[in-house]
């Protein structure tokens, strides 16, 4: 799929009305993990099921089209805490030693395990080590595509901030269902060698 036509479809996802209800519960899904990930010693603890929750949420809406349960955010707390507080640590502790080395390579690691979540949302029995094996291998020649797509939205973050940053609160539901969805075209792709 191309880029446009992940995007295309995210918009689809959403309901293509940005005062739509897919498009506010999407805005109070974003918002909730952003508090509860800004409270410091609470962060540490939710960070991992709350993320997983914000990508099986966005994925299981991408794929059924229907309107997205607030509820759903919190499956990792129900379905495998320890698994998901792992994928999130380890995801943050190898992408910051591989920082360590420059800032690039952090970069690079960081798209290389950003299917993490995606991956144990389809496979809830994968452990953190398998999610963040699997993220590696589907990612291989995919990562700059990643990138170029996460690129194409900065001129609407700049449009969003114009108005003390709330607007930037419609662009973060437009990534995270590109994002859902390019992990969707991963799933078809052919292997990169």
């Amino acid at each position: 799929m191309s880029r446009a036509e992940i995007k295309a479809r995210a918009k689809a996802q959403l309901g293509r009305n940005l005062f739509g209800g897919t498009w506010l519960i999407a805005i109070v899904v974003l918002l909730i993990q952003s508090v509860l990930s800004s409270i410091p010693l609470v962060s540490i603890i939710v960070a991992g099921p709350i993320t997983f929750g914000v990508a099986a949420l966005f994925l299981k809406q991408a794929r059924d089209g229907k309107t997205m349960e607030i509820g759903e955010l919190f499956r990792g707390f129900q379905e495998d805490f320890g698994g998901t507080f792992l994928l999130w640590l380890f995801t943050t502790i190898f992408t910051a030693l591989w920082s360590l080395l420059f800032v690039i390579p952090g970069i690079v690691k960081s798209y290389a395990y950003s299917m993490g979540y995606y991956l144990k949302a389809d496979h809830p029995e994968y452990t953190w080590q398998q999610c963040l094996s699997e993220s590696q291998r589907i990612m291989k020649g995919h990562k700059m595509d990643l990138f170029i797509q996460d690129l194409s939205f900065i001129g609407w973050m700049i449009v969003g901030s114009f108005c003390c940053g709330i607007g930037t609160l419609w662009v973060m539901p437009y990534m995270m269902a590109a994002r859902a969805q390019f992990y969707e075209s991963l799933r078809y792709a052919p292997a990169a060698v």
